[in-house]
């Protein structure tokens, strides 16, 4: 009877995940500071979708959206987001781990391609791999800078932590570091790490410049593992110095046939002393 017992998850167990999703979502929907219950709705229309977002009328249509299409316009247009308390709250979730107990955060760009809106402001020219395609294209859209916690194994479930839009000719390192040290402070505030864990690793592809950014991030508990380019060359190591006496010898009769002596000679102590 205690085997069975011990097997079977409690009640309570069962219901922590449950109750987090609560918190979470009493949290959320305390971020939004305008028109909240129609954004709140909205949210639930986008997650339980059955496939990609294309229109918000589809969005209006949904069974999670329970009110007009007005309301769906009017909650875009004149609602309000508390960002910084929504990515407080963001922060305090449980997050994945690797084996290890460690934190792993992996930053990419990831661009929303716009190519027909040729009124919005502030587009970009990013590459894009069609399916048809085999050729990488450069198409306008709004590039987005995007932190996630990883978890060990092949698995493409991430927590998303942060993501910003980058401004035409933003430094990207620059970018990117200041995004990192506000995600790692909130981490540190929520309570995620504390003083003898392991330390955070920092994920970068090919595209960031790893040791400008591991410079930049000094004094924080975090590890760079960035991924170098496929053109670059990774140095050898410095030959042994060889003195050639023979080198040497000739590199002085040079230098004297160069400058002869002028016939003005000058004394000092010598070495010896």
């Amino acid at each position: 009877m205690e085997a069975v017992l011990k097997s079977v998850p409690s009640l309570a167990t069962a219901q922590e995940p449950i109750a987090e999703l609560q918190d979470f979502r009493a949290e959320l929907y305390a971020c939004l500071t305008g028109r909240g219950d129609a954004l709140f709705e909205l949210a639930d229309a986008v997650l339980c979708a059955d496939g990609p977002v294309r229109t918000l009328v589809d969005l209006a249509l949904a069974p999670e959206h329970r009110r007009g299409h007005g309301a769906l316009y009017g909650g875009l247009y004149k609602g309000r987001i508390d960002v910084e308390r929504l990515r407080r709250a963001v922060a305090g979730m449980p997050l994945p781990k690797a084996v290890d107990g460690r934190i792993v955060l992996a930053v990419d760009v990831s661009p929303w391609l716009r190519p027909d809106a040729a009124t919005c402001p502030d587009r970009s020219f990013w590459p894009y791999v069609p399916p048809w395609h085999g050729q990488a294209p450069n198409d306008a859209g709004w590039p987005y800078s995007v932190v996630a916690a990883l978890e060990t194994g092949r698995t493409s479930w991430t927590a998303l932590l942060d993501a910003i839009r980058l401004e035409p000719g933003a430094d990207l390192a620059a970018v990117t570091t200041a995004q990192l040290r506000e995600v790692v402070e909130r981490l540190l505030a929520a309570g995620q790490w504390h003083e003898g864990d392991p330390k955070i690793l920092v994920v970068l592809d090919s595209g960031y410049d790893a040791p400008r950014i591991a410079h930049l991030l000094c004094g924080l508990p975090v590890q760079i593992l960035g991924r170098p380019r496929t053109d670059r060359v990774m140095r050898r190591p410095t030959p042994p110095r060889v003195y050639d006496c023979r080198a040497a010898a000739e590199a002085l009769c040079c230098i004297q046939a160069a400058y002869p002596t002028s016939g003005r000679s000058m004394s000092g102590p010598s070495l010896g002393g």
